[in-house]
């Protein structure tokens, strides 16, 4: 059966109308009747203006007006509008975070290193934001689509579009530009998401009907991701990697972060044994996902505790998406036991299989370019291990690339079998890729070899990206 043509909770619909953005734009603020809330919020960015400080300021600063606030709990069970649930959540999921993980920022200030976290999130607190969590069927803890990311932008200019450069963070932790660039630059990437889910859906619906040639659907997913990939390069320009601890420490999560929380968080008033749920990362996102399931880049993850992490993040995920890549996976399989690559193969197109091998490159790009971020943001500017996630930084990204050039490899012996093709656009594609394969293999093996040392540079393995001609930020 082929996949439906959109999959909504009220807030998301994945759809080529929506793409992996909400159906309209988030609420920026709260109702009046969460006035004392919103008060809270607006004020404890670390930030305020030029001249003026919030409570994240201030050691212990958050402490009193956060137990001040009022338990809305006989207001939130009266809720039934799924834009102030959303905004519900990502507003305790910010207080959550900001109360529990001050302490870990203050020390951070002091010596450079991440402190210990509260581990107790307040009755107040904690009972009306897991009553939204489960609302929303999600984790209450700090996640990418309903809170840090794709729920908590607002225009600038009301007739723009949705450049990083004109969107700005509902809520806030930082309250510095770089906070701001570095999260709503994930919102600037989606906004080509429709044509994206569109060519997906597209090419699976061309292929349940017996058509042989995908090829045009398969060029438009090629070019999307290009675009993609284009607008994910100004990172380096919308947050500069030198400040990226002035806010990274309030999107950790508690699961595998034990340094910070122990045995995990105790949610006053809802459980009585401590929690412990993966932390607010890019990995997270849906479009990389979405493009391992159609290509089939998931046939060739390799069967470890980190390709267990990959599908773990899954679930972090809004249950409309979690159904998409359920049904996605299961077409993709009803299509060919081999997926997209098998049924290509079968009709003997090398067009498209030319275009899914543009669209493997992409994949890599998008992965070696989130992987050039680790390298500068994270390992040249702490010594912790563990990413936002809770995994080990150095090893997941890498884990998941040779995944695709494995595949880009299987891809281009198909291409060569079937003698390439004589579309110039196509082929191109085709001589450029066996051309650079070896290259991106050394790159990363190089890398490998230097990260599993037991004293490593951040600098070293950048450097390798510069050797080989890829240099995220050229």
């Amino acid at each position: 059966m082929p996949i439906l043509s959109n999959y909504t909770d009220g807030f998301f619909n994945v759809s080529a109308q929506y793409g992996f953005l909400p159906v309209k734009a988030p609420m920026e603020t709260l109702p009046a009747v969460y006035a004392d809330l919103q008060t809270v919020l607006d004020t404890m960015p670390v930030v305020l203006s030029e001249n003026e400080y919030g409570f994240l300021n201030t050691p212990n600063a958050i402490i009193k007006p956060v137990l001040e606030i009022k338990n809305h709990i006989d207001e939130i069970e009266k809720e039934e509008n799924v834009f102030i649930l959303q905004a519900l959540f990502r507003s305790y999921s910010f207080l959550a975070s900001a109360y529990l993980l001050e302490p870990s920022f203050q020390q951070f200030k002091i010596d450079g290193k991440y402190g210990k976290a509260r581990n107790v999130l307040p009755e107040n607190i904690a009972v009306p934001f897991c009553r939204v969590a489960e609302k929303l069927k999600v984790f209450p803890w700090l996640d990418y689509h309903y809170a840090y990311s794709l729920g908590n932008y607002k225009k600038i200019d009301p007739n723009g579009d949705l450049d990083w450069e004109n969107i700005a963070m509902c809520n806030k932790f930082s309250g510095q530009p770089d906070e701001a660039g570095f999260i709503m630059l994930h919102v600037d990437i989606n906004r080509f998401s429709t044509n994206l889910v569109g060519s997906v859906m597209g090419t699976i619906q061309a292929l349940f009907k017996g058509e042989k040639d995908v090829s045009h659907l398969l060029e438009n997913n090629w070019a999307t991701m290009k675009q993609m990939n284009i607008r994910r390069k100004e990172m380096w320009k919308a947050s500069r990697w030198q400040h990226y601890n002035d806010f990274r420490v309030f999107i950790m999560g508690v699961k595998g972060n034990t340094d910070l929380f122990g045995d995990g968080v105790l949610y006053e008033g809802v459980w009585d044994e401590p929690k412990a749920f993966r932390g607010q990362t890019g990995a997270q996102d849906d479009i990389i996902p979405m493009q391992d399931i159609f290509s089939g880049v998931i046939f060739y993850y390799p069967q470890n505790e980190l390709t267990k992490y990959l599908l773990d993040l899954r679930l972090y995920r809004p249950k409309c998406v979690q159904e998409f890549f359920i049904d996605l996976e299961t077409s993709m399989k009803e299509v060919h036991p081999k997926g997209l690559m098998g049924k290509l193969v079968d009709h003997a197109d090398a067009n498209s299989l030319c275009y899914l091998l543009g669209i493997l490159e992409e994949i890599y790009h998008f992965r070696n370019g989130h992987w050039q971020f680790v390298q500068k943001y994270i390992m040249a500017n702490t010594k912790y291990a563990y990413a936002t996630g809770g995994t080990p930084i150095t090893s997941w990204i890498p884990n998941q690339i040779m995944s695709v050039i494995h595949q880009m490899e299987d891809v281009a012996t198909a291409i060569e079998k079937l003698g390439g093709t004589n579309q110039v656009s196509a082929q191109d594609i085709f001589e450029k890729n066996v051309k650079l394969l070896p290259t991106k293999r050394k790159l990363l093996e190089g890398q490998l070899e230097l990260i599993h040392k037991n004293d490593f540079s951040a600098e070293a393995v950048f450097a390798l990206n510069q050797k080989y001609g890829y240099d995220d930020t050229e």
